[in-house]
Order: C-alpha cells, then structure tokens, then sequence
C-alpha cells in the first residue's frame, strides 16, 4: 500500500489531537484559526466567551487575515494559555535563533544543469561570500571596490583601498547601537549592508541584554563624503533580526518576536502554584497587541506597531506562538516601509532574488541561550513537520504566494533553494521520516505549496552537513562515521533522482563551485571510525555525476579548524587566480586560540596545495576576519584591530 502523503497525514493527526485537546483543556487550545466572541472571561476590559469557532477559511489558501484587531488579539491569546505554568511560559520565552546562528553551508545559481557540472561562483559586489547570487547579505565588513567600510560595536570605519596600503578616512562613532558580540566573537554583533552610497548599519541586542526583550537598531549612514560620515536616519525595532538582504537598491528585513514577557508572578510561600498559575493566565488574557506585535520606535517619534491587524496573517495549523514580520523599503526612503506579517515562530528564512520563505522548526528551538529538542510539549514543529510559507519579490514587497507542509526537519536556510517556481528542500529527520534524509520539490498551486517529488535515503543514520544547489543538480554531504556526497538529479521537479554518491572520511560544511566541474569542500578529516582529526580541504570531480570522485586533499593539524561550514562569509574564491582563502582557527597548549587566511590553490588537474598562510590573527578577531576582493586581484585582509592588502 502507498504510504500516505505528508501533505494529508499531519493534517488527520491534528485532527484528532485538537479533538482531544478540547475535550481536556475546554477548548482552551485549538490547532488552527480560532476567536471567541461573547461570554464569560474578561479579557482587556471585554468580555469574550469560551466557545471556539475557526476563522473562514479561502479555498486553497494557508494563510488568512483576521476580521479584526480585536478577532487577532484573540488569535494570540487563546494559542498562549496553554502554555502558561505556574512560574510564567513553560520553561520561559521562546527566541529564535538569528539566521546563521547554525549554518549549513551551501548555495543556489542558476548555472547548472544535471548533464553537467557547475561553473564556478563569485563573491558579491560588495566582497560577500554570499548563499544566492543577486541578493548581498550583510557582514561585519564591505567594499565598492575603492572604499573599504567596516563596523564594530557602535564604530564605523571607512579606508581608502585603491593604494598600495589601506587609508584609514574616518573613525565614527553610531548613536544608539550596541553590539552584542562578545569576546569569543558569539552573540548577534553589529553588521552593515552597502547599498551604493549608503551604509545601512544592524545592530542587534538579543533579549539576554537588559532583561527588556530584543531590539535591533537599523541606521543609514551616508557615505557619499567617506571621510565624514552622516546619520540620515534610525530605527529601532522591537523584536529579534532573523533575516536582512540587499536586492539591488532594496532593503529587506526580517523580524521575529515571540511570546511577550508579561507580569508573571512565582510560587512562594504566600502563594500556591495553583494561585501563580490562575494570575499568570489573567495576565495573558489581560494582555493588549501592544504586547504581541512587534514595534518600531522611529528617531524623534512614537512607538508604534510595526504591522497593522490586517497585515498580519494566520496560519490554518497552528504553528508556535510569535510574529514574523518582513518589512522592506528602499535605502533612500528607509520609513516608506512595506510590511507584512505572519503569526508563527519560524526559525528559518530563505530568499531568492524573486522568493522568500519562512520554514517553522520541526526538530529544534531557542530556549534563551540553550539548544532543546523541540518534542518538548508545546515547542514548535513537535509534531515533525516544517510548515513552509511562500511570498513572492517584487522592490521591496512581498506578496504572500501559498503553504504546504512536509515531514522532516529544515535545518537552516542553506537547505532550502527555489528556481522556476519551485522550492526544493532537503530535510533531516524527525518523528514522522524514517531515519534518513531526503530531498523534496514542491510547486506553487491554486495557493498552496504541493510536494511533486522526493527522493529518500540519503545518508541512512547520518546528518546533512552541507548542501548545494543548482538549476538542475544539487550536492547533499551527510556524515556520521564517513562522507557520503550525493549527486541529485533535479531536472524533473516530480522525479527527482539519485546519479551517484562518493564515500569517504570525514565531511564538507561547505561546498563551492570552481569551475571545470569541481567541487571545493571546506570542512573536516575523521577516521574511519567516525572520529574528528582537525580541519580539511578537498577538490572534487564531479564531470561524472553518476560516479563523483576526489581528487586531491590538504589536511590540517589536529589543533586547526576551517571556519567557512561555521560561517561561509569567511571563505573567497578567486576565479583568476584559481584560489581559495578560508579562516582557520587553531588553538595552542593554554586553551586560547588565533585565526589565520589559509590560501589554497587549485592546480590544472584539481590539486590542491596550501601557498601560503596569512597573519596570526588575535582569539576575539577569528570570528569577525574577513577576506574581500578587489577588482584588481588584490585582497583586504580585515580584523577588528587590523586591516591589510593581500596580493595571493
């Protein structure tokens, strides 16, 4: 018998969870659209009843808009009691990790097709190693090929690069930004995008900072006289940055709040754990809008919400408590905003230069600063499946397209890569799969997202490591003990198909196309037994898809590690020269470690030696070093204490 379609199934299952919710709780929790209207609970001064009836639903469509702001509020409350514990929410606020929190590396172009291998890829126009071409992300440093700017903490630095040394122009300090990044190089920190004159700083302040929640600061630095700086304008939005893109001259970010922090009380001996828990469920219900969507607090004016109540869209299945807001404008006009939003907790935001998706979690969450299995009841996704919502880009709106649903775990956005109108998604497993990988394409159809194919068994009781796409082919490396690569044939959308797999020691985290049909895989050398020996470089040949090979390898020492599968923006490519320049991080006798700019190059015939190594970069400078390439073949070598020319 076929097994049952993971679009339909996960669909029965709530059926009957929410039937038995209900006969449980009252009709407390519902998976799906829900308001009450009339009866006997107060609520901000209303009176609002207990019985549930489900939104009106369009035919075909996954997310639908509230009546009303009053009909929203109700939305957020009613999904949020369930979680409510005697010491606040269970366990505490829930806060999504920041896009590339735990990255897979690997990318989308439009280059390849399964009869052949990929061509080679590039860095940006401003100097990033970037996951898609034609959309920049932002980083610590940036170029236009003559000004190099770089940020750090509330400090933006401007050089001259066009000499034959670094020219430092302007030291300025930003109002009202913090960074985060601490002395490890971890935390959100303070990034930039360059849009043509224009510096668009983020600043990010995680809701570990002062106890109020996150924050992030978005400013506009006009660089047009690069040795004096000037603020024209900033924001500060009361809710976390998951997600910030550059489409030529528009600015799109993406912004995720989740349960609000209201005034619970503990128990004590003054107060019962059934006393804490009725208080901490009539200040849920006490709660405003104020409190559930994200703000925006412009320079000079009033807090104000982001999105208005029919700007935000809900989810038919229940998918976590939380908003997520895409707002979007052009970097000369950065209030023009557009704004919409969708009331989930999605953890993972992927874009092409015309698509974007939200992907909610099926296998993992944020709990304040610790990884959690997400099973744990009421977390997000535990039931196994990542619910996917579709917009279509166009300047800076974004017009919701459709959702779909399938079984499996989205691990990050370097899993997730869309071309034609399909979205192809390689998922890890979960409580619904088998104990394997797989890699799945659906289409956009009458609003919704439809799975047509899928291809399963990749790396049996392995983990992805790394993924790369292409018009018609993508790479999957899953490892446990060795490194299966996968070819998969993506040609036919309904029939995906495996061309062949190479198994060896150790993984890549991540995989970049140099051209001539190869590979270069940046990650890890491991026993055959499974265990880890420092990090690795390795070319590929993969002009046989059916039959991929490695050709030539540089291992590094046991103390050493390549940085580019923890953060791909710390890997450069240089077509013309045929090298590579990756961050290695090496740790010495006392603990403490220093990074250096490893430059690989890539013989005729796919060997692969190390040329030469560049500086001794100090232990809190590794995680914010960056290569950037300049027009004229040279490269600035960058740190938060020193900034270099490189010829390779």
């Amino acid at each position: 018998m076929d097994r049952p379609s993971p679009l339909t199934r996960p669909a029965a299952r709530r059926w009957l969870a929410v039937t038995a919710a209900v006969a449980l709780v009252g009709g407390s929790f519902a998976a799906g659209a829900v308001w009450r209207g009339g009866g006997d609970e107060v609520r901000s001064g209303r009176l609002v009843a207990a019985p549930l009836r489900p939104l009106p639903q369009a035919p075909g469509v996954g997310l639908v808009s509230a009546d009303s702001c009053d009909q929203l509020l109700d939305w957020y409350v009613d999904h949020a009691l369930d979680r409510v514990t005697a010491w606040g929410w269970d366990g505490g606020p829930v806060y999504l990790a920041r896009d590339g929190f735990t990255p897979m590396a690997g990318a989308a172009e439009d280059t390849a097709s399964a009869g052949r291998g990929p061509d080679e890829v590039t860095s940006s126009d401003t100097g990033t190693n970037v996951q898609e071409q034609g959309v920049d992300e932002p980083d610590v440093a940036k170029t236009d090929g003559d000004l190099m700017v770089r940020v750090g903490g509330d400090t933006l630095t401007t050089y001259d690069v066009t000499g034959t040394e670094p020219r430092l122009l302007s030291t300025y300090e930003l109002p009202g930004v913090a960074d985060q990044r601490d002395l490890y190089g971890y935390g959100a920190g303070t990034e930039l995008l360059l849009v043509g004159d224009t510096a668009v700083v983020l600043g990010s302040e995680g809701p570990w900072y002062d106890g109020r929640g996150p924050r992030t600061t978005v400013v506009s630095v006009d660089l047009s006289s690069p040795g004096a700086p000037t603020m024209t304008d900033r924001q500060t939005y009361g809710a976390e940055l998951v997600s910030a893109r550059r489409y030529g001259d528009a600015v799109r970010l993406v912004f995720s709040s989740g349960l609000p922090d209201l005034p619970f009380v503990h128990p004590s001996d003054k107060r019962s754990d059934r006393e804490a828990r009725a208080h901490n469920r009539a200040a849920v219900r006490a709660s405003t809008l104020a409190d559930w969507l994200p703000s925006v607090h412009d320079e000079g004016g009033a807090r104000t919400r982001l999105a208005d109540c029919d700007q935000v869209r809900l989810p038919e299945d229940f998918s976590g408590p939380g908003t997520m807001a895409v707002v979007g404008y052009d970097a000369t006009t950065p209030r023009d905003r557009s704004v919409t939003a969708v009331a989930t907790s999605s953890t993972t935001v992927y874009s092409s230069t015309d698509r974007l998706y939200l992907a909610t979690s099926a296998g993992w969450g944020i709990r304040c600063c610790v990884m959690v299995d997400a099973v744990v009841p009421g977390w997000p996704g535990r039931d196994g499946t990542t619910q996917l919502h579709a917009f279509a880009l166009s300047g800076d709106a974004a017009t919701y397209l459709g959702s779909g649903e399938v079984d499996g775990s989205v691990r990050d956005r370097w899993a997730m890569d869309a071309t034609d109108g399909v979205l192809r998604v390689a998922v890890g497993p979960t409580s619904e799969t088998g104990n394997f990988n797989s890699v799945l394409t659906l289409a956009e159809r009458d609003g919704r997202l439809v799975q047509v194919g899928r291809v399963d068994r990749l790396g049996v009781n392995e983990e992805i490591k790394s993924v790369r796409w292409f018009d018609d082919l993508a790479f999957v490396v899953t490892f446990r003990q060795t490194d299966p690569l996968y070819a998969i044939d993506l040609s036919d959308p309904a029939h995906p198909r495996r061309l062949g797999a190479l198994k060896i020691p150790g993984y890549s985290e991540y995989l970049h196309p140099i051209g001539d049909d190869r590979l270069l895989g940046i990650g890890t050398d491991a026993g055959l037994d499974g265990s880890v020996r420092g990090g690795q470089a390795a070319v590929f040949d993969v002009s046989d898809l059916a039959a991929p090979r490695r050709v030539s390898v540089h291992t590094y020492g046991s103390q050493q590690a390549t940085r580019a599968g923890q953060d791909p923006r710390q890997f450069t490519w240089l077509p013309d020269r045929r090298t590579a320049l990756t961050v290695v991080e090496s740790w010495g006798p006392d603990g403490g470690s220093h990074g250096t700019v490893s430059l690989l190059h890539v013989g005729p015939g796919g060997q692969l030696t190390e040329r030469s190594v560049h500086g001794a970069y100090g232990y809190a400078d590794v995680a914010a070093l960056r290569t950037l390439p300049l027009p004229d073949g040279r490269v600035v070598v960058t740190s938060p204490d020193t900034t270099r020319l490189l010829t390779p």
